[in-house]
């Protein structure tokens, strides 16, 4: 785990709920503390829900805290029971993520046996915590996804470049194809996450322009297309080796598979603005994406061991070959992600 932005702005956050509690003269401070950390959230939109979401089941846990108190004092079986019963609220209203801030304030709240003066200085506690970490998550470097994410497409690119570029091959070692393949699905995992996040504040903070909503379209597609490059890694190391092959036959899909990622590298440099739209190109790789499908099929018809194996390699091949070329059609059509981003 490397020292990033978030780790930061949760220990000022922490500070900054610290000093609220001594300034307004509250205790105990550590609960502001501990709401804190746990109201950090890697987008604006959902420091706001989350804000919005904590401010609701707080008071509502506070309110059965405080009843719960005065009918079975801060009995431990008292305790667990109204737990039991806030935690079923939060799940009912979707708001499972409230449910550990939501708990400590229950707790400390029952505490007092229903003294309300007690029960509000524990909810304003909370409430200041959570308060502390959306001022800092706001103010302090504000969440970029946009940022994270494009520097995560590029290096899942270069990720997937070496794998397919040696997978039928079989030139790199095998601790290494392991290690690049774990790290680039982790990658592609992160950048699901955060493709979540960028339309979560396009939609809900704002009404987007045009422009973003398009950025968008193109952000998911490079998604799309990394992941069936993945898939084609799968498929290659499910089924191609365990079906019969010639050396003439490996040439091909290696050089096919070679001509693919070329063509990926050339689509994300017209993202990047360093190469002109090329009709001939996109035109020649569809014809011999096409073209390598029909050929591998008349090779199955042949019935040769493993055909079907190879027949699903194939496809798993020609779709991603699809999403490349869709992909192309996003480059050709539009400037820079990156440009874009900054405007």
């Amino acid at each position: 785990m490397t020292f990033g932005a978030r780790m930061l702005k949760t220990g000022l956050a922490v500070t900054l709920a610290l000093y609220a509690v001594m300034w307004l003269n509250l205790s105990p401070p550590l609960m502001a503390g501990i709401a804190a950390i746990f109201a950090m959230q890697p987008s604006i939109y959902r420091s706001w829900r989350y804000l919005i979401d904590q401010l609701q089941t707080n008071v509502l846990g506070a309110v059965l805290a405080m009843l719960g108190g005065m009918l079975f004092s801060n009995e431990p079986i008292a305790v667990g029971l109204v737990c039991i019963i806030v935690i079923m609220i939060c799940l009912k209203l979707k708001m499972g993520e409230t449910i550990g801030v939501t708990l400590v304030t229950v707790i400390s709240v029952m505490e007092a046996s229903g003294q309300w003066v007690f029960a509000l200085n524990r909810l304003s506690l909370s409430l200041i915590g959570i308060l502390s970490a959306f001022i800092i998550n706001i103010i302090i470097i504000p969440p970029k996804p946009q940022v994270q994410y494009e520097g995560l497409i590029r290096k899942a690119f270069e990720q997937l470049s070496l794998l397919l570029r040696t997978a039928v091959s079989d030139e790199i070692k095998e601790t290494v194809i392991h290690q690049e393949k774990r790290s680039l699905e982790d990658a592609i995992n992160s950048l699901s996450e955060k493709y979540k996040l960028m339309e979560e504040d396009q939609k809900r903070l704002r009404k987007p322009k045009f422009s973003e909503s398009r950025q968008m379209v193109i952000y998911k597609q490079m998604l799309r297309t990394l992941h069936k490059g993945y898939e084609v890694l799968d498929a290659i190391e499910q089924h191609y080796f365990q079906a019969v092959r010639s050396a003439e036959l490996n040439k091909a899909f290696d050089a096919h598979l070679e001509q693919m990622i070329k063509f990926h590298e050339h689509i994300m440099l017209k993202f990047d603005n360093k190469l002109k739209p090329n009709a001939l190109e996109a035109k020649e790789f569809a014809e011999n994406n096409d073209r390598f499908l029909s050929e591998m099929l008349e090779r199955y018809a042949e019935r040769i061991d493993g055909a079907l194996r190879l027949s699903i390699v194939s496809a798993e091949i020609y779709e991603y070959g699809y999403q490349l070329e869709r992909l192309n059609r996003l480059a050709d059509h539009s400037g820079s992600p990156e440009v874009q981003g900054e405007e």
